[in-house]
């Protein structure tokens, strides 16, 4: 089975668009402020659909909820590779918010539930690393393989068409899952019992001091990350512009020449944070107090974006790019054997769902005001807010770890 979640992982990330998503947006006369918004439209439309997708899930079928994910995705791919307007992109936008609804939370329930068939509830964070590692492997040969695409074809269309490929292949491994695994007890669940499970799961996320922080602690973590890192692409792009190689190229040639080189050193050193997350949470006392040393790295790690935003060091910033990326390989399966240590297993995937909800909401609020910001800035100083936002949001994280956590009693 091991196998197969990594196979699952290593298909999912077969995204080929993934390294030139806002570069094919530019492409198409995007401005940043609309990038956003459609990037918060999406996040959104996620955050809407989440919850009930993962009492869905919970209640009729995990497999099943997996399969419809991923015919999501394939109608999403082949909608932004015909998108010629602006209204189709957010058609597409929200049949893609379909997949990441039905598909968060509901694998890593998956996973969870096999672990504990086996008795190895204890190797959550060593084993969702391992997967979450080969995801980042599936990501390394992707951008590769996009990168040679773009630079055979010069443009960013036919990145769309191909990324359903993959997905339609994972349908099949999900076909190979045992059936035993689509419930969490030994029947399934009654459907009518679908709304009181979600309102269950739903109030015990809110209720729960030790589940409410590492999910608002998502919110922050990952709504900065979700909402900035792409941000990276057009980075890359005045780099590549700037640099005396390859000048006989195209811009869209050399641009994807240096994307392939970076992203595939950055899901690389994604895939080896993920496989090493387990012995690097097992350095301290407890995952709490790794999650908060992540956060001071964090905001040390904005700090060095901002002087590579604010200087013509844009090599900087691209470091701290790919450092921001390493570290929230390292932070997600923390994060989420923290949150998982806290759910009731019949609850698991509607519980992981609401904290990929708070991650979706984070993104939805900070993506679009990031696009604004970005679109009215300067141009030597147009990506300065994003540092600036990530290192108050680091603080606020850390000030906030300072204090305990109100035990339910108390309120």
């Amino acid at each position: 089975m091991i196998f197969r979640f990594c196979l699952y992982g290593f298909l999912k990330n077969q995204r080929y668009f993934a390294p030139f998503w806002i570069l094919a947006f530019l492409e198409k006369d995007l401005t940043y402020a609309m990038i956003g918004l459609l990037i918060g439209f999406r996040e959104i439309s996620i955050a809407v659909l989440e919850i009930p997708t993962g009492a869905i899930a919970d209640s009729v079928g995990r497999r099943g909820a997996m399969i419809l994910s991923h015919v999501a995705y394939v109608i999403a791919f082949i909608m932004f590779g015909l998108a010629s307007s602006v209204p189709i992109l957010f058609v597409a936008m929200f049949a893609f918010a379909i997949g990441e609804a039905f598909r968060t939370g509901t694998h890593k329930a998956i996973i969870f539930a096999w672990l504990k068939s086996q008795g190895r509830e204890r190797e959550k964070t060593h084993i969702y690393g391992i997967t979450r590692s080969w995801s980042q492997m599936g990501s390394a040969l992707s951008v590769v393989l996009a990168a040679g695409l773009v630079i055979w074809l010069e443009e960013y269309t036919v990145i769309f068409w191909i990324s359903a490929i993959p997905a339609a292949l994972n349908i099949l491994n999900f076909l190979s899952y045992p059936k035993s695994l689509d419930f969490s007890g030994d029947k399934k669940p009654q459907r009518e019992n679908a709304m009181r499970m979600l309102w269950r799961a739903t109030l015990q996320c809110f209720t729960s001091p030790r589940l409410r922080r590492p999910i608002t602690e998502s919110m922050g973590f990952e709504g900065i990350y979700g909402a900035s890192k792409d941000y990276l692409q057009p980075l890359i792009q005045s780099a590549a512009l700037a640099l005396p190689l390859l000048v006989t190229w195209e811009a869209t040639q050399r641009t994807a020449v240096l994307i392939a080189v970076i992203y595939a050193v950055l899901y690389l050193l994604g895939s080896f944070a993920s496989r090493y997350a387990g012995p690097f949470s097992m350095r301290f006392e407890n995952e709490e107090k790794a999650a908060m040393s992540l956060w001071l790295a964090y905001a040390a790690t904005f700090g060095i974006l901002l002087v590579g935003t604010i200087t013509s060091w844009t090599g900087l910033a691209i470091f701290s790019f790919v450092v921001l990326a390493v570290m929230q390989n390292l932070w997600r399966p923390i994060l989420i054997s923290r949150v998982a240590d806290e759910a009731s297993d019949e609850a698991m995937a509607t519980v992981l769902s609401v904290e990929s909800q708070a991650k979706s909401i984070g993104i939805a609020i900070i993506a679009p005001v990031l696009g604004i910001t970005v679109d009215l800035m300067p141009p030597d100083y147009r990506f300065a807010p994003i540092a600036l936002l990530g290192i108050a949001i680091a603080f606020v994280a850390l000030a906030a770890s300072a204090l305990p956590p109100r035990s339910a009693s108390a309120e």
